[in-house]
Formats: C-alpha cells, sequence, structure tokens
C-alpha cells in the first residue's frame, strides 16, 4: 500500500505567511476601494506567488524613489533598514510593515546594543535583505561575516570596542558557532545573541527524518529560493530519489508509481495551495481511499477551522459587527447563527455607547457563553475575554520558546484541542508525545507543558507541541551528563539493545556503546553470551565525542587485567579446570579464565599417539588440566591433559617355554 506522508513544520514560516496574509487582505480591501499597492523588493521567493499577487494588483519595486508620493508601501519579512522608513516619511508613504516578529527583535536588539555603545556584527550572508536591514537598523552597525576567516578579519578591526554578536535568521547553528568562536578568540568585550529562528532548522530536521523512511521525496519550493535548493540538497543526502517540483505540472507521476513510501518536503517559500494541489494529485492517482498520514499540517489547520465554524460553549470566536444598537451588537460568526454581544458583556468607558465603541464591518473577538440564547442567536461576552491579554502571552512564548502549561479538552481528527486561559490550540498527534500515540483520548483532562509552534491570531488558531517540551528536557538532561561525567569514571548503566558488535547501554539518558571487545577479558561471539537486556552493569567511560554525541564505554576494565595478577591465581604443577575454546591441527586451546588461554599440545592430549584432537576434544569440553609452564613475557600457558590422568599399565610379555628334556 502506498502511503504519502506531509514532512512536520511544512510551507510558509510564520513571518512569510504573515506578510502574504497582510499583503492579499490589502489587495482585497483596494479592489474595492481603489488604490495600488506596492511592495518593496521580492515579497517571497516563490514566482507563481508573486504571479498570482501581481494579478490582484501588487507592483514590486526596488526602492521607495519608484513609489509616488502618498503611496502604500509593504515591507516584506526580511526587514527594512532605518533608511527605507526615512525615505517613507519625506514622501508621505504610508507604510504596511510586515516585518517578521523574529528579525523584528534583532533591529531592537541592534538598537539597544548601540545605545550602549556596542558595535553589531551580524552572521550572515552580507548581501541577503534581512542582514543589510539589521546593519541598517543602527549607527554602530559593523558588518556582515560568514566565515571564520572574515570573523577573524572584522574581529581584529574591532580590537578594543565592544561587539554584539547576533545571527541571520536561516543561518545554521554550526556556521553561528563557528563565526562567533573566531570573533570570542579577538574580541575581548563579545556578547552574543543567538537570534536563528527555529522554524528553518525544524523544517529542514522534519524532512531529514522523513527523507530517512521514504523510498522518494517530493521537495515542493522554487528553484530561486536558497530555503528550497537547501531543503532539497538535505532530502538528497538521505534519501536516494529526490524531485524538486514548483508547481503541479512538475510532478512526476509516472516515476513517482514507482515508490510505495512518498515523503513530501515544503520549503518557507511554498504555499499551502500548492502543497495541498500536489499531495490531493499524487493521492487521487496512487490511492482509492484518502490516506490518514496525507497532508498532515494542513487536516490540523482544518480541523481547528471546522471546529470553529460550529461555536460550543467557552470558545473563543472572532467575527464581523453586521448590525450595532443601544443595547447590542450583531455579529457574523461565519456559521448558520449570528452572535449576539449585549451591551452587558463589553466594558465601556463611562458614558461611553455601543454605538461609540463599536462601527458596522469591525472584527471583534468574544467569548461563546450560550449557543442558542432563546432567539436563535449564540450569546457572547467580550467582559469575560481577557485573550488580548492571553494571545500576548502566547506570542511571548512563542518568540522566547517559553514553555506554557495547557489542558487538553477535547480529541478532534488528528490530535487535540487544549486550552491556554481563554486561547484554544490544536496539539497534533505527532507532537503529543516523544513516541508513537494510538490514541489521543487518554490525554483528555490532561495538563500539559507546551511550546508553541504557530500562532495566527486573526484566525484565532495556535498550535502547541508536548512533544518539543520532552526534546528539550531531553537534551537539557544529556547536556547535564555530558557536563558531569569524564573519561574514566565508573558509572550505572542499563542494557538496552544488542547488535553483533556489541551493546548500547543507557547511562542516565545517553546511549554509550559497549564493545563487544570491552565486555569481558575472555572472547565473546555475541554479547548476550555475557549480558541480558535490562540487566544494570557498572561501565567505564573509555572516550567521548560531544560533537558526534557519541560515547565509548568498557565493562571488562572493571576487572584486573587477567596477565597483571596470574600470580595469584596459577602456578607451574597446578591442576585446575577449563574449558576448551579452540581446536587446531597441533593442539587445543583450553581457558582457564577469561582472558587465560593455555595450549594443550597435540603431544599432551593423552599417553597414547593422537593424530587427530577432535577425536579426543570437543569445542566446550571441560577437562581438567595441569599446568606445565607460565611464560608472562610471552603471555603464553602451557598446559597437559594426559599428565592429570595415569598412564596405562604396560602388558607383560609371555614366558619363554623350557626346553623340552632329551
Amino acid at each position: 500500500m502506498k502511503t504519502i506522508t506531509l514532512a512536520e513544520n511544512a510551507g510558509f514560516c510564520f513571518g512569510v505567511s504573515h506578510a502574504v496574509s497582510e499583503t492579499e487582505k490589502r489587495l482585497c480591501e483596494l479592489a474595492e476601494e481603489g488604490g495600488t499597492l506596492y511592495c518593496l523588493g521580492q515579497l517571497i521567493h516563490n514566482h507563481l506567488v508573486l504571479e498570482d499577487l501581481e494579478k490582484k494588483g501588487m507592483v514590486t519595486i526596488s526602492s521607495m524613489e519608484e513609489a509616488p508620493d502618498g503611496a502604500e508601501v509593504i515591507i516584506r519579512a526580511h526587514g527594512e533598514p532605518q533608511s527605507t522608513y526615512d525615505a517613507a516619511a519625506r514622501k508621505d508613504i504610508h507604510v504596511i510593515d510586515a516585518t517578521c516578529p523574529f528579525v523584528a527583535k534583532i533591529h531592537r536588539i541592534a538598537k539597544d546594543a548601540e545605545r550602549q555603545g556596542r558595535w553589531t556584527v551580524v552572521i550572515g550572508d552580507g548581501n541577503h535583505p534581512e542582514v543589510k536591514g539589521i546593519l541598517g537598523s543602527t549607527d554602530l552597525g559593523a558588518g556582515a561575516v560568514y566565515s571564520r576567516e572574515e570573523a577573524l578579519e572584522l574581529g581584529r578591526k574591532l580590537e578594543g570596542k565592544a561587539v554584539t554578536a547576533v545571527a541571520q535568521t536561516t543561518i545554521t547553528e554550526a556556521k553561528f558557532d563557528e563565526c562567533t568562536r573566531a570573533l570570542g578568540s579577538v574580541c575581548s568585550d563579545l556578547e552574543i545573541v543567538k537570534t536563528i529562528c527555529s522554524a528553518t532548522s525544524q523544517r529542514q530536521k522534519g524532512a531529514m527524518e522523513l527523507a530517512r523512511k521514504s523510498d522518494c521525496m517530493v521537495v515542493i519550493g522554487d528553484s530561486s529560493s536558497s530555503n528550497s535548493r537547501k531543503l532539497y540538497e538535505i532530502c538528497q543526502k538521505e534519501c536516494k530519489c529526490v524531485y524538486f517540483v514548483e508547481k503541479i505540472g512538475n510532478l512526476p507521476l509516472q516515476e513517482l508509481a514507482k515508490y510505495d513510501k512518498i515523503g513530501v518536503a515544503a520549503s518557507a517559500s511554498a504555499p499551502e495551495r500548492i502543497i495541498k494541489e500536489v499531495i490531493a494529485t499524487m493521492s487521487e492517482v496512487f490511492t482509492n481511499t484518502p490516506n490518514e498520514e496525507i497532508n498532515e499540517m494542513a487536516a490540523y489547520m482544518d480541523e481547528i477551522e471546522k471546529s470553529l465554524k460550529l461555536p460550543g460553549r467557552g470558545e473563543v470566536v472572532t467575527g464581523t459587527i453586521v448590525l450595532v444598537k443601544a443595547d447590542y451588537a450583531v455579529v457574523s460568526l461565519g456559521c448558520k447563527k449570528d452572535g449576539m454581544l449585549p451591551k452587558e458583556e463589553v466594558v465601556l468607558e463611562e458614558g461611553q455607547a455601543m454605538t461609540d465603541a463599536f462601527a458596522e464591518g469591525d472584527e471583534v473577538q468574544a467569548k461563546v457563553l450560550k449557543t442558542d440564547d432563546g432567539d436563535g442567536n449564540i450569546l457572547l461576552s467580550k467582559k469575560r475575554l481577557q485573550s488580548g491579554e492571553n494571545w500576548d502571552e502566547i506570542n511571548v512564548a512563542l518568540d522566547n520558546k517559553e514553555v506554557v502549561n495547557v489542558t487538553v479538552v477535547k480529541e478532534v481528527k488528528g490530535g487535540v484541542i487544549a486550552t491556554y486561559k481563554e486561547v484554544s490550540g490544536f496539539i497534533p498527534m505527532s507532537q503529543l508525545a516523544d513516541h508513537y500515540v494510538e490514541s489521543a483520548a487518554e490525554f483528555v483532562g490532561k495538563t500539559l507543558p507546551v511550546k508553541v509552534t504557530r500562532v495566527d491570531q486573526k484566525r484565532n488558531k495556535a498550535v502547541f507541541s508536548h512533544k518539543a517540551f520532552l526534546a528539550e528536557e531531553k537534551r537539557k538532561k544529556i547536556a547535564e551528563i555530558w557536563d558531569s561525567v569524564n573519561v574514566g569514571d565508573v558509572v550505572e548503566g542499563k542494557v538496552m539493545r544488542f547488535t553483533d558488535y556489541g551493546a548500547f547501554v543507557d547511562i542516565g539518558g545517553i546511549d554509550g556503546l559497549l564493545h563487544i571487545s570491552e565486555i569481558s577479558w575472555g572472547k565473546l561471539r555475541h554479547p548476550q553470551e555475557a549480558l541480558e537486556i535490562g540487566q544494570t552493569v557498572q561501565v567505564k567511560i573509555l572516550s567521548m565525542n560531544a560533537e558526534k554525541g557519541k560515547i565509548s564505554l568498557g565493562m571488562k576494565q572493571n576487572q584486573p587485567e587477567p596477565w597483571s595478577v596470574i600470580d595469584e591465581q596459577y602456578h607451574e604443577g597446578d591442576v585446575v579446570t577449563g574449558k576448551v575454546v579452540q581446536i587446531k591441527e597441533y593442539g587445543a586451546f583450553v581457558e582457564l579464565s577469561p582472558g587465560l588461554d593455555g595450549l594443550v599440545h597435540i603431544s599432551e592430549v593423552a599417553h597414547k599417539r593422537v593424530n587427530k584432537i577432535s577425536d579426543e576434544l570437543t569445542i566446550g569440553q571441560e577437562v581438567s588440566v595441569k599446568i606445565l609452564e607460565i611464560d608472562k613475557e610471552a603471555k603464553r600457558i602451557s598446559l597437559s591433559i594426559k599428565e592429570t590422568i595415569e598412564a596405562p599399565a604396560e602388558e607383560e610379555a609371555p614366558a619363554e617355554e623350557a626346553p623340552a628334556e632329551a
């Protein structure tokens, strides 16, 4: 059976989604009002999306000088330097600022650094518009670096100055660490602020993990997007067959028909529409029934949307005011019933009337008190809604990667609905735990610590992840273990699984490899000869590689090396018991104890002549042997079996007959 699986965190990131949404919203309004919306630079690195927006009336310009005085200009998610805003002010241009919140935060960091007299260095591509915007937001922008050499060169120029290093949001952690280490080696006063956006790394990780277990990968994106190309390269490293698709027309259905497990990854510039079209097309062609794994994230979002169309008691809804009277306002909620917002359920200033507070066309958010007020309407309350404050808390948690506690209220298709105070959000099934979850019902009623992974306040949506919280806790625990143990330490561990070459032992959250050669001083054919799954063992840390996350363990080191204490156990002339472990043409090797083997030469096997040792001995047989010689320097032990058994009595020769008498 074919399966089509969408990678986690596929498609628009929050910043791009916000910019496109703002643009589409304003273009829709201008279609009725008349007027033109200009966009400074490419709004998104996807020509299909740009063509669609341009058909709706958007005009792309390269500088503020190209826009007429008094025009409306949208600032894309990459952000702009302060000079752009100054130019807009001179031309009386109305700016719609869609700068990504993550990028805007970096601008604030750079401005704060300037107030403290600190120079800002950006780890990133100096030609990227985001980096230009960051450096242009401060008068103390020192420049951008993208390699160790560039960091050293710029660092030397800034010698003696206070420096703050920030990151381009899409840069890798490895590149950031490489450059900041180089800066730190030459800058005596260096402040490091890691401003990498988690969305990029999460998207790449999700694609990589899916590629590893897929027969074929489809990467959706625009060929001009570096984000898309990077995603394609990552998938190529993990999967033999990878196809790059910009639109439905590029989908190689004939080739894809050869594979059973098809994975789909989408770059930050890939719109949800194209992702759905690609997956729906493959689903229709390859399967007879919808696949539950298909369109995972899209299905999650749709599920929340469906639940909001039929709001229940206690839910938070968003609607448009269609009528305002002295005692109430009527709110369209996009479903069969309208909402009724009474004056009593609104907080008004002294002397303020409903008609002063609200106007037709206003968008309002409220809480459902009753699904039927007696007249067929849904009774709403703004007084009991504190979602504004709660949404601020959710957004702060998203920006700062903080943990919030949510309560799971009900199970829905693909996951659960969970609430944070007055905010409802969705936890996908795959994000409920760090292991496979059969049914989400067991989580209903529970309070879970979660990370906020997505927020769309205008659509009243939030997505949470308990799995992300568990992963961070595990990373912290692992980091603590790395900091607390050293090579040479002896620690307690639990045998988790076997391979032919050894056993993996959990030493408190990290699995270390106990190689088969390090289990015992003796020879083992398989680790299960000496260990059992679940067994608690004392192991010594032989080596640690933090960069690769590998730890090598030893168990035999907890016992003395047999040759170092042989004098305490064995002496020449001793008769001891051993086990035959190897048979050769010239003799047999007998194991006296793990790590100590002695040779019984063929001449010492029996008192009789032995032509073939296997006729006399078998592997695993226990025998008594006498130690003839111990050569510690050569590490050799000579043994004898015949010396432990009595020699057979010699037969007497027959007496000669006496000669007969004459």
